[in-house]
């Protein structure tokens, strides 16, 4: 869409306060507003301060998500029934913002519920952004029918179409309010995505990993006489692990030619992993993308976000996976071939320095890595985003 043709909109936003629900679609946001449109976006304040360098306007939209402790359910019953009992309470506080002015197009994260009900009931269209893989055709039979066995699925199913029923929402079947969107955009390299041929393209765009501009090396600088650079990090959530990080500085402190930078998260205390080589540096956040573009190899805790941003990176990458999907994204970055896995419990110095070597020696994992990465790249990322859903709101 040309800039001249371009008609401002109100487009909207609706998230939930998961640091990795939110970050993959902010340089969309961003760029909507760089293009002249409004754009609300409603959310938690917990993530305002994510949400305010987009140029994005703040609706706030109090959550019960235990995301403050990271106290999440083992149990997935447990967990679906939290993003159900926060979205029957948000639909209220999304409705007091836009009944009386609704949005020309609303677009969702895939736990915010309440925004599918709510652009239904308003007669609105709706796109919904995935941070993570979207359901392929067989999903129900592989996936759901499970989860439909397990104790207290029937409870949790008909609450749903109660809530569904009385919220004037026009799909009133959970499967399939649950299910595949009307239409969505896939914030991930189709690379990642299981059974990707079987995902119904006239309905789901894979748009790949959704970036401002070219990272280059802002807000991090690699050291002159580092020959090899290894990111470590386990993104955001569980990152209660001194331990591993123990382990990894047993496995990597002095490797030969090797800097390591080690993210451990707020929920680490520096001081619990002992002496510190001058090799390594140790902070509770980094930019992780930047090191990224400079980085020779990647241990990650394999979430969708540090995935996408590893293939489009080129890096191999060492996953070890924490919870939910990450198993799954982890096994799927080795049948890449760009990937060893190493679950927690057997990721010992000697494993995690073994993994590394074999993985820098590999002639086919680093050309692996380098098609991926084009491939990743090619995918259109923000900017073809941008327009899908400009053409939406039109």
């Amino acid at each position: 869409m040309s800039p001249i043709s371009r008609r401002r909109a109100h487009i909207a936003m609706v998230g939930i306060p998961v640091v990795s629900h939110v970050l993959p679609s902010l340089a969309i946001i961003r760029e909507l507003v760089a293009r002249g449109h409004r754009v609300t976006y409603a959310n938690d304040p917990a993530v305002a301060d994510l949400i305010a360098p987009t140029g994005a306007e703040l609706v706030p939209c109090a959550s019960t998500l235990p995301v403050a402790d990271n106290d999440w359910p083992d149990d997935p019953i447990g967990a679906m029934s939290l993003f159900l009992d926060d979205a029957v309470q948000a639909l209220p506080q999304l409705r007091a913002a836009y009944d009386r002015e609704p949005a020309d197009l609303y677009l969702y994260d895939i736990g915010a519920y309440a925004a599918r009900a709510l652009a239904e009931s308003q007669g609105r269209p709706v796109l919904q952004l995935s941070p993570t893989f979207v359901a392929w055709d067989g999903y129900e039979q592989d996936v759901a029918a499970q989860l439909r066995q397990l104790p207290g699925a029937d409870a949790y199913r008909a609450k749903f179409a109660q809530w569904l029923t009385d919220c004037g929402a026009t799909t009133t079947d959970v499967d399939v309010f649950w299910g595949p969107p009307e239409r969505a955009l896939a914030l991930i390299p189709r690379a990642m995505q299981p059974h990707a041929e079987k995902v119904d393209t006239d309905t789901v765009t894979f748009v790949g990993p959704c970036f401002d501009a070219p990272a280059g090396t802002d807000g991090w600088t690699r050291p002159a006489d580092a020959e090899h650079v290894l990111l470590v990090s386990l993104g955001s959530a569980f990152t209660r692990q001194p331990e591993f990080y123990r382990q990894c500085l047993a496995a990597y402190a002095d490797l030969p030619g090797w800097h390591v930078v080690l993210q451990i998260g707020k929920y680490t205390d520096p001081r619990e992993l002992g002496d510190i080589p001058p090799d390594v540096e140790v902070h509770s956040w980094v930019p992780q993308r930047a090191i990224l573009e400079q980085a020779d190899a990647f241990v990650t805790h394999a979430g969708m976000g540090g995935c996408g941003e590893g293939l489009a990176a080129g890096v191999p990458m060492i996953a070890v996976p924490q919870a939910a999907e990450q198993f799954m994204n982890a096994d799927r970055l080795v049948e890449l071939g760009v990937a060893h896995r190493i679950d927690t419990a057997d990721a010992t110095a000697e494993t995690l320095r073994a993994a590394l070597l074999d993985l820098v020696t590999d002639a086919e994992v680093a050309r692996r890595s380098a098609q991926l990465r084009a491939d990743a790249r090619a995918e259109g990322g923000t900017s073809r985003a941008a327009d899908l859903i400009e053409e939406m709101s039109a």
